[in-house]
């Protein structure tokens, strides 16, 4: 038993009787007791959330964007019992499902260091598919350049291993980033010397995985991203700054065991002969012991970051933080989760319908009790932040653009660009495309390259971009069938405000906010459209619009 599942066993004794209590109920129903009986008795939470909150939140978490206006509708009128399960295998069924959650790990497991279309094919096909998560995570840590399908996969070292500017290659970045990502594990700290403030990080951990990666190298030989993998021959030597004393180890995965080296391996004398991968490849060997059904490490990693994604908070957190004096929020429900998963073979979809299907992911994040609870407590939903995709793909939603801008072929696109541009006006506005919004967006939104985006960050460049930026005030420009187009058209500036509302927050105002819609636009006497363009930016440039609640 490694040091982390020791931590975690003698931590959930206080909690076994729980667990016996719930060990029956289907996975959905167990995250609800365990949540509100995590102190022994059964706490205080938020009210359910109404069917427009609960709508707007499992679309943008599984779909990346908000409902349509006919999908705000259709829910809302919707009386049958059964219609949030249903919603929820439909968006789980939905063609926009396998690409929200390829943009979503792509940010998560990239962190922004650049973008590959192949890379982005396999992981959206891999969703597709339904691929069990530790094969997904296999192919990733031991690209196949034979395998045309999976190959792509090599875009996660290849990129990790690319120098920039004068710096050396950075492989005890790609180390301390396999560790983290898919372990929980962040060893940075413990390169040189054991952890100083975590018990459970040794140094030894760290080479262990050092001693694998340090060994590849980017291929050059391919037009595809592709590693290569130099042979290793003995274990590893090092010493701590603290103490000279040597050490050895071979590869190894961290807080497990190391393993042997084969003995009479010899690497070839001219290095322009040798294999892109050795016979014994210590990549392969690490891959598949990681990612293995016994490593419950790396399931229980893996449930933790997914928890994160659908609820705005680790049940251990900081993501990459495992360890016994990090415990997590809730023990006994995270070991029940790491179980489930496993006995469902790594099936990411089913985790993700079984914590959307749970009262905990469907509480209000308006919180009426005397003592707001702790976010750790996931009593009360935690209001969390778009990603530069789930706000372009929602504005374009919101405005009614979407199906226009992403029904342009390239062919249309690069046509229009090579047309003479009109220089009659100088204050005309260049073309509007998909590919202009979408690059705004992320340049204003998105984290800087190399940050893990697992906080809400507002910032001046933020703001700046909504006031100024000129693919917002194209999308709010009158096109026919476009929301500026269609609110033109109503004639009652009411029924107008309430499809304002449900276009943009995909819900129906409160009396008192239709009358201020209402009002507004009065004000601007003859100039309507105007009133109409401003009331539309106001809410797009909102606090409820920019988050997920």
């Amino acid at each position: 038993m490694d040091r982390w599942s020791l931590s975690a066993t003698l931590l959930n004794v206080a909690l076994i009787a729980s667990a016996a209590a719930a060990q029956d109920l289907p996975l959905h129903r167990a995250i609800d007791d365990f949540v509100v009986k995590a102190g022994g008795e059964v706490a205080d939470s938020a009210q359910r959330a109404s069917d427009a909150e609960f709508q707007r939140r499992v679309t943008l978490d599984l779909t990346g964007r908000i409902p349509t206006l006919e999908a705000v509708r259709d829910f809302l009128s919707d009386k049958s019992a059964g219609k949030r399960a249903n919603l929820i295998d439909q968006l789980l069924a939905a063609r926009e499902f396998p690409g929200r959650m390829a943009s979503a790990l792509d940010v998560m497991l990239m962190e922004r260091r650049g973008e590959d279309d192949a890379w982005r094919d396999w992981l959206t096909q891999s969703i597709s598919e339904n691929k069990p998560w530790n094969q997904l995570v296999h192919e990733l840590l031991d690209p196949d350049a034979e395998d045309e399908a999976t190959r792509a996969a090599a875009f996660f070292m290849t990129k990790r291993l690319e120098k920039y500017g004068q710096n050396p290659t950075d492989f005890p970045g790609l180390t301390r980033d396999i560790g983290r990502m898919f372990l929980g594990f962040d060893l940075q700290c413990a390169e040189c010397h054991d952890h100083l403030f975590i018990s459970d990080y040794k140094q030894v951990d760290f080479q262990g995985l050092f001693t694998v990666y340090k060994n590849t190298f980017v291929r050059r030989d391919v037009k595809f991203p592709a590693i290569g993998e130099k042979a290793m021959t003995e274990p590893l030597e090092f010493v701590s700054v603290f103490d000279p004393t040597k050490q050895k180890t071979g590869p190894r995965v961290p807080l497990g065991r190391d393993f042997k080296i084969p003995e009479g391996i010899t690497p070839s004398k001219n290095p322009k002969d040798a294999l892109p991968r050795p016979e014994f490849s210590a990549v392969s060997l690490i891959a598949r012991e990681l990612t293995q059904t016994g490593n419950r490490q790396f399931a229980r990693n893996a449930v933790n970051r997914f928890w994160f994604l659908l609820m705005g908070r680790g049940l251990v957190h900081p993501l990459d933080i495992h360890h016994a004096d990090n415990p997590p929020s809730h023990p006994i429900l995270l070991e029940r989760l790491t179980d489930d998963f496993i006995a469902h073979k790594f099936d990411l979809k089913w985790l993700l319908r079984e914590i959307v299907l749970s009262k905990t992911y469907q509480r209000s994040s308006q919180w009426t009790g005397e003592a707001l609870p702790t976010e750790s407590s996931f009593l009360v939903a935690i209001e969390k932040r778009l990603s530069a995709e789930q706000l372009t793909d929602s504005i374009l939603v919101a405005t009614g653009e979407l199906g226009r801008l992403t029904a342009e072929s390239k062919k249309a696109l690069e046509k229009e660009s090579k047309e003479k541009p009109d220089t009659t006006d100088e204050d005309a506005m260049p073309p509007l495309t998909l590919e202009a919004v979408q690059k705004a967006f992320k340049t204003a939104f998105a984290n800087a390259a190399r940050e893990p985006e697992d906080t809400v960050s507002s910032t001046v460049k933020g703001a700046l971009f909504w006031r100024n930026s000129v693919p917002v005030q194209q999308l709010l420009c009158r096109r026919p069938g476009n929301l500026i187009d269609r609110l033109i058209t109503r004639t009652d500036n009411a029924k107008m405000a309430e499809e304002l509302y449900l276009n943009v927050l995909s819900r129906r105002p409160s009396p008192e906010e239709s009358k201020l819609i209402v009002d507004f636009v009065a004000g601007y006497a003859e100039r309507r459209e105007l009133a109409i363009r401003d009331a539309a930016w106001a809410l797009l440039t909102s606090a409820e619009f920019y988050v997920n609640h």
